[in-house]
């Protein structure tokens, strides 16, 4: 049984190793979309572009200006005389922020009075502008610091000492690139799974394959079990360009995480099957990976919190396989999770794999008799 099983999976391999266009598919998007994604899908801002409306022009209002432009986060554009370019600079997306400096500021300064800064931000986009906010006060927030240890003045009641936990410099890198292992490794795995069968059945020699001495089960382990490897594949080299390229820390073993890793391949592995079983043409396949692909994205937690969705749909998480995954990769990496602490995630995504896998094996069954 087993040689047969393994004839069938080294003819799989080469049918998509000796094809041009499965490994333009198996190297090409996935290089794509970890560059894109590690650098461009960012929560964290670089050299915003502000313009400085300063009514003071005294040393102190020219030390705050010189602290936001020479942040990396803000860059200065230009400096106004007036108020009248404020709209049509913030309209026309020039800067996307004004400091506007109040003429009272130093006096306000030196008698211990709260001197007047206005901030003035595009608001269009709503999470950037809460962001440009958090940075523009933090600036203030030690500008205030240094200048009440240096003039005196009366100390803050609190203040507050932030220290992140896991992720020290908040560097969204370390939150984005982790999960493109659970995203490219699905993407990948689901992809090469999908297109078995139905390549078979478009090629014509599907029929050829059914008059073999292998049964429903060895043909089903023998399209199935080469996905499974090249998906593990597919993430090893992620996982190494997560670590040596984009720095990210890899603080846990690679016991749990490879672990939850053919889990979660093999949970993919029954749902590509079963889309294979279905399918006719390769181009259904195709469209039948990409039907489930981006809902299982939003709903796994990729981008947006499970805990922000409504109680229905954070219901309907709980069956998709890449949301434990991406719990499993992002504890591994940043918080050195162990076996033992995954086990919550690991039971779930055996159960939906073990789901999936009855299922494809039922379906293909029933299309071949």
């Amino acid at each position: 049984m087993w040689r047969r099983i393994l004839a069938l999976i080294v003819k799989e391999l080469l049918a998509v190793l000796k094809d041009p266009k499965s490994r333009v598919v198996l190297v090409g998007p996935p290089l794509i979309q970890l560059i894109v994604f590690g650098y461009a899908a960012t929560f964290d801002l670089n050299r915003v572009p502000f313009a400085v409306y300063n009514q003071d022009k005294s040393a102190a209002s020219r030390d705050l200006v010189a602290r936001f432009a020479g942040s990396r986060t803000f860059s200065e554009i230009t400096s106004l005389d007036s108020k009248q370019r404020i709209p049509e600079l913030i309209n026309s997306r020039q800067v996307a922020m004004v400091l506007d400096i109040d003429p009272r500021f130093t006096r306000d300064l030196f008698v211990h009075r709260p001197a007047p800064v206005q901030l003035l931000v595009d608001g269009r986009n709503s999470n950037t502008a809460l962001l440009i906010l958090g940075y523009a006060n933090t600036i203030v927030t030690d500008f205030n610091q240094r200048w009440m240890r240096d003039h005196g003045g009366q100390r803050p009641p609190a203040v507050l000492d932030m220290r992140a936990r896991y992720n020290p410099p908040l560097n969204s890198q370390w939150f984005i690139v982790p999960g493109i292992v659970a995203l490219l490794t699905q993407v990948v795995t689901l992809l090469v799974i999908a297109l078995t069968v139905a390549r078979e059945r478009e090629m014509g020699t599907f029929d050829q394959l059914l008059v073999t001495p292998m049964r429903p089960i060895e043909i089903l382990l023998g399209k199935g079990l080469p996905g499974l490897l090249i998906g593990v594949t597919e993430a090893t080299v992620i996982i190494v360009a997560a670590v040596w390229w984009f720095g990210v820390p890899l603080r846990g073993s690679l016991v749990p995480l490879y672990f939850g890793l053919v889990l979660f391949v093999v949970a993919v592995t029954g749902i590509g099957l079963m889309i294979s079983s279905l399918a006719v043409t390769q181009q259904q396949a195709l469209l039948g990976a990409f039907l489930f692909m981006v809902p299982s994205i939003i709903l796994s937690g990729f981008a947006t919190p499970i805990a922000n969705m409504p109680a229905i749909v954070q219901d309907l998480t709980l069956i998709n396989p890449m949301r434990y995954f991406l719990v499993i990769v992002r504890g591994v990496f940043l918080e050195g999770a162990t076996t033992h602490s995954l086990w919550s995630q690991y039971r779930p995504m055996a159960a939906i794999a073990g789901v999936n896998l009855a299922a494809a094996g039922w379906l293909f069954r029933r299309r071949v008799y």
